[in-house]
């Protein structure tokens, strides 16, 4: 994800674009919530293709996050309202890695009030789904202004968005299981990119996994437990 120069790099390209859907229109001005019926996709996709589209950035420096959370960082390059200037200047401290429809995601941002949370989802639709759904809450309630969510693929882009040390929490939340074993390097946990998630938890920081097979389970605490970097928390803790 290094490299000389900043911008951004566009992925490969796709067929086809993106059409407004019914509904769509009414989140869009926040008139209500968007509805999840027009946002359906396939739910398994596989991370290691070249078949998904979008820009990402080229270092976390060349992140545009005005455009995610304009509260915290104004269009105009003003500085934010005081109460959020620290907020701002730490950046996100708190991931959803493949947030699906951002249950998690809209459950933190109240709760953790001053801090940044994104939501990560590979999932075009879905991640659509869950910026208007960000984007009604803020105009319905005037809440989740420090909550955003970003279309990328955390397995090859993560050190592209996030800087050393900068997060406090990490979430993989019910991951893809693939099952085959010719499958398992497609898994979001495995020793390479573990090494990737303690690279931009700060000291302290703790990386949550939550999932409902046994077997996947068992997968990510060994693998968890392994790492150098990592410790498994007390049941104190």
């Amino acid at each position: 994800c290094g490299g000389g120069g900043g911008g951004t790099k566009r992925g490969p390209k796709t067929a086809g674009g993106s059409r407004k859907r019914r509904g769509q229109d009414k989140a869009d001005d926040g008139s209500a919530p968007p509805q999840k019926r027009w946002f359906r996709q396939r739910a398994h996709v596989n991370p290691l293709s070249h078949n998904d589209a979008f820009d990402y950035p080229l270092r976390p420096a060349d992140v545009d996050w005005s455009e995610h959370y304009p509260d915290y960082y104004p269009v105009d390059g003003s500085a934010p309202a005081p109460a959020l200037r620290e907020a701002a200047a730490a950046g996100v401290q708190m991931a959803d890695v493949g947030c699906g429809f951002g249950g998690l995601t809209m459950a933190l941002a109240p709760l953790f009030p001053d801090r940044l949370v994104l939501g990560m989802e590979i999932r075009d639709k879905v991640a659509e789904y869950v910026r208007l759904r960000i984007a009604a809450e803020r105009q319905r309630v005037g809440t989740h202004g420090n909550a955003a969510v970003v279309k990328t693929n955390a397995m090859k882009y993560l050190p592209c968005l996030l800087r050393r040390g900068q997060l406090s929490h990490l979430f993989f939340c019910f991951p893809d299981p693939h099952f085959k074993a010719k499958n398992h390097k497609r898994r979001i946990i495995s020793p390479t990119l573990l090494a990737e998630y303690a690279y931009v938890l700060r000291p302290g920081g703790r990386l949550y996994t939550v999932t409902d097979v046994r077997e996947l389970g068992e997968w990510m605490a060994r693998h968890c437990a392994a790492h150098p970097a990592l410790r498994r928390l007390s049941d104190d803790e």
